[in-house]
């Protein structure tokens, strides 16, 4: 019998891959670049994260209206507007209402990347380990997979003491105020608010009005010296409504009545006769007062 030949190559094993093959190729022109954080989200829907991929791909200026994502796609207008508000809802959307000098409500969205990207502490970095070197006959254990990272929501700031209101509601201020606080964005983008903060805060900017503030002077207080990457913007501005509140400048005097001081009696002047108002009798009018000092200096 011939002796059995270690070296020998074993039989071929079927191909059984586990999990997915990447075959990558470099992109050079039309792309766009899109966060984990989006793509591996483990709250949002699959419909919520396309969308939200597609519309990052877009450029600024395209509509992206639910009748117009609706005519695109074929999800139809029910669950597009449900993938928007999941969106809006975990930061990567911003959707404000507001009115053209026609009169016209038109819906302004912000699209967000990265809509948790706050100035946090990085971990410390360890020093990179030597590699050992391993010997053939040892195999080699294959890097764990790391874990999609998951990006805890961070609570919302509430400002502690309650919002100024006016003491007396003027309409032209409320009006003044709702495009003041609408129009925050055109100074800075990241302040973009909703109809609902808008609506919220209206009568906080009324009340600085209230108090002699112009309007270029309310707009300064709120968009000067922002933090680096504001996460609530409406929050912010509540809060420096309430804690930078202008004091209460005194009323103005009431005028003087002079109906209601006392008046003085009439009484004869001394030298002419005349009805003169004096405080007692005896006294001399402003005439003869005037001829007896003349006489007075000429003698």
């Amino acid at each position: 019998m011939d002796n059995h030949n270690l070296s020998a190559p074993t039989c071929a094993q079927p191909l059984n891959p586990r999990g997915i093959t990447h075959i990558n190729a470099r992109h050079t022109t039309r792309y766009t670049v899109v966060g984990n954080h989006l793509t591996q989200h483990r709250d949002l829907s699959l419909t919520a994260i396309g969308l939200a991929c597609h519309i990052q791909s877009l450029p600024s200026g395209t509509r992206v209206d639910i009748k117009t994502l609706a005519a695109r796609f074929p999800e139809g207008e029910t669950r597009i507007a449900a993938a928007l508000r999941e969106l809006e809802a975990h930061g990567y959307l911003a959707r404000t209402r507001q009115r053209l000098p026609s009169g016209r409500i038109v819906t302004h969205t912000v699209s967000y990347n990265q809509p948790v990207a706050a100035a946090e502490p990085k971990p410390p970095t360890t020093p990179r380990q030597p590699r050992q070197a391993t010997s053939p006959s040892q195999p080699t254990a294959p890097a764990p997979e790391p874990e999609p990272e998951r990006e805890e929501a961070e609570p919302a700031p509430t400002p502690k003491a309650p919002l100024p209101e006016p003491w007396t509601p003027d309409l032209e201020s409320h009006r003044t105020a709702t495009i003041l606080l609408a129009t925050l964005h055109h100074h800075d983008r990241r302040l973009v608010l909703s109809e609902r903060d808008v609506r919220r805060l209206a009568p906080a900017v009324a009340a600085w009005l209230e108090r002699g503030l112009s309007p270029d002077a309310v707009h300064h207080a709120l968009v000067s010296n922002l933090p680096p990457r504001p996460r609530y913007p409406a929050n912010l501005i509540a809060y420096r409504l309430t804690e930078f509140l202008p004091p209460q400048a005194p009323p103005p005097a009431p005028p003087v009545d002079e109906t209601a001081l006392p008046r003085l009696r009439l009484h004869s002047c001394e030298g002419c006769e005349h009805a003169i108002r004096t405080p007692a009798p005896g006294a001399y009018c402003h005439d003869c007062r005037e001829a007896g000092a003349g006489t007075a200096t000429a003698a």
